[in-house]
This record gives structure tokens, C-alpha cells and sequence, in this order.
């Protein structure tokens, strides 16, 4: 059965979770962690991603993220490899790091933005890598000791998450804090983390009442949320899809792409493929890729190859043309 698309949005939260090969290690010291940590936060602050919630566990890891300028998809894409080559070099090893492709869940905020803070910065007590409560705000690869004051990082929003638990400071840290430890009696919480339909409707006994009562649900495994949020992002998605299809029926490929940019930005065809920092070209290029990503629905590897570009640059080209398209008020079709 083939896997599902992710599911992506500007401005969307989700439960990032990503577990070793066999569930091996993927930390083994404190060396790996720092590095991990390190290329986490370049990545997080080069792209402009909010980071809410994080936790390291010697076989896996949390983060909460929101999507910021560019897709989860890439961040993490840029993550995960530049970890893995450089785990791989280190400990003299060579395949496969992590299991599969990492889990992503689209979450719906104000239902479970703190549930999820909560959830995540619990993991290093439930690992038992923490013997009690009050020692993981010293934990320095969890990111509850940030919120609690103990600890710093330049990554983690956490002006953002203390506001949901107060207007002070001080009251906020403390709300959070005993928010926090009045679900460690809650445990594993699989309706976080578990399966779509199951997860959304907050496990199998209120699943089984909604069932006898008659009450459909709409579930998806990417997402967690009440079933109208359900259907409003799979909604979107099947928008999204129609679109795509539609322009690829219609003969859109990058080739048009570039004519039509050639046409709004009047310039010749033949500058847009040659590399170069000239103002327009650049301008030119940004729109290409902006259309051409999010609009034909083409990877950012696949553009970067056909335009002279890094992955990286493609992501930056793709927001400057957003913002292009946006300002000139111009689109690829009108």
C-alpha cells in the first residue's frame, strides 16, 4: 500500500517523531547530542521555524515545531542526513540511521499545543534517563529546563509557550510547571502519538460511545484533531491535489513556469536557466521556484537540478518568490 503525502501548511504545528533503525541508538554520548543540537538549531533559526517542545532519547526524539519559510519536509531532510553522515563518520558505521521516514502529525493547536509541550518534555522521566521530576528542568537535551528558567538555548520559542499559561513570568513558569507534572500520572498517552480516528477521539472508550450513539468521525493518521478539523485539512489537501492535476492536464511543467515568469518580469526566457546574482535574474529564478514548488507541487531537489541550485537555495528562492508574487500581485494563472 503506498505511503501518504505529508501534510503541510505555513503556520502548521506538528509532532515531529523519529526513532533509530531497529530502534537502535541514535545518541550514544553527549558528543552526538551537542552535535544533533547544534545542527538543529542553525537549521531552526536559518528557515525562521518556531520550536515549542523537544526532547532527546538515546533511540529517538520529540520536536514540536510550527512550519516557518520553508516545509517540515526540508528542515528535516537537512536535519536528519547532515546528522547521520556526520553520526556515521564519527562511530566508523555506514547504512541506514533512523527507521523509515520520520513521523510527522499535523496537530490542532488549541486543543493540543500544551497537552503536546507537556507530553514531549516528559519523555526523559518516563526513559527513566531522569530519576525525578525536579531533575529534568536540569536535563540539558529536553527542552523543559529552558522553560522552567534553569536553562538557555537560542531555538525554542518559549515566550510563545509561557503565554499560554499565563501573563507574568513568574505565574506562567509556575502554571506550567505543575500543568507538567500533573500528567505524569497520565503515562504513555498513546492517544497522542497512536493512530488517527483512535487518537483524535481520545482512545477506544470514547471511540466505542461515539459508535453506539451513532456519531461518525473523520480520522487520518497524519493528523491530530477534532474530526470538522480533520476534515478542513484533508479538505484542503484535496484542493490542493485537484490543482496540481489540473495544471499538469492543462501542460504546466517548469518549462511554462519559466515563460510565464519571462512574461510578468520582462525578461528573456534564456536569462531565467543561467545563474547569475543580477537583480532581476534573481527575482526571476525566486518566482520560478516559488510556482514551481508550491503550485506544480515539484520537489526542491528536482528544481534545484534544473535551475543550477542547492537544496538550501531553492527553499530561499521559493519564500522570495512568495513574497514576489504577493507584492506584484501576480500568479501563475490569472
Amino acid at each position: 500500500m503506498p505511503r501518504k503525502a505529508r501534510i503541510d501548511a505555513p503556520g502548521a504545528l506538528h509532532h515531529i517523531i523519529c526513532r533509530g533503525i531497529e530502534r537502535r541508538k541514535i545518541f550514544d554520548d553527549d558528543v552526538d547530542r551537542d552535535n544533533f543540537l547544534e545542527r538543529l538549531a542553525n537549521i531552526l533559526i536559518e528557515t525562521s521555524t518556531p520550536c515549542y517542545s523537544w526532547a532527546l532519547i538515546p533511540n529517538h526524539f520529540h520536536i514540536l515545531l510550527r512550519t516557518g519559510n520553508v516545509s517540515i519536509s526540508t528542515v528535516m531532510r537537512r536535519l536528519l542526513t547532515g546528522y547521520a553522515v556526520s553520526y556515521n563518520r564519527r562511530h566508523r558505521r555506514s547504512g541506514h540511521l533512523f527507521q523509515n521516514r520520520f513521523k510527522s502529525i499535523l496537530c490542532q493547536e488549541d486543543l493540543y499545543l500544551k497537552e503536546l509541550v507537556g507530553y514531549i518534555h516528559l519523555n526523559p522521566l518516563r526513559a527513566r534517563i531522569v530519576a525525578k521530576f525536579k531533575d529534568l528542568a536540569k536535563y540539558p537535551y529536553c527542552g523543559h529546563g529552558v522553560l522552567v528558567g534553569k536553562l538557555q538555548n537560542e531555538f525554542q520559542d518559549i515566550e510563545y509557550v509561557l503565554k499560554q499559561f499565563g501573563n507574568k513570568l513568574s505565574e506562567a513558569r509556575y502554571n506550567y510547571r505543575e500543568f507538567v507534572r500533573k500528567r505524569i500520572e497520565l503515562g504513555n498517552r498513546p492517544e497522542l502519538v497512536g493512530g488517527g480516528l483512535l487518537r483524535s477521539s481520545g482512545g477506544w472508550g470514547v471511540l466505542k460511545a461515539m459508535s453506539k450513539a451513532r456519531i461518525h468521525l473523520k480520522g487520518d493518521e497524519r493528523i491530530l484533531g477534532e474530526s470538522d478539523f480533520v476534515k478542513e485539512i484533508l479538505s484542503e489537501q484535496n484542493e490542493k491535489f485537484n490543482r496540481r492535476y489540473w495544471l499538469k492536464e492543462q501542460g504546466y511543467d517548469i518549462e511554462k513556469v519559466v515563460k510565464r515568469v519571462a512574461e510578468v518580469l520582462k525578461i528573456e526566457v534564456d536569462e531565467i536557466w543561467k545563474p547569475g546574482n543580477q537583480p532581476l535574474r534573481v527575482r526571476a529564478r525566486s518566482l520560478t521556484c516559488y510556482w514551481a514548488v508550491r503550485e506544480l507541487g515539484m520537489s526542491g531537489t528536482i528544481v534545484g537540478k534544473l535551475l543550477g541550485l542547492g537544496q538550501p537555495a531553492v527553499s530561499r528562492a521559493v519564500v522570495r518568490g512568495e513574497k514576489i508574487s504577493r507584492d506584484m500581485k501576480i500568479k501563475l494563472i490569472n
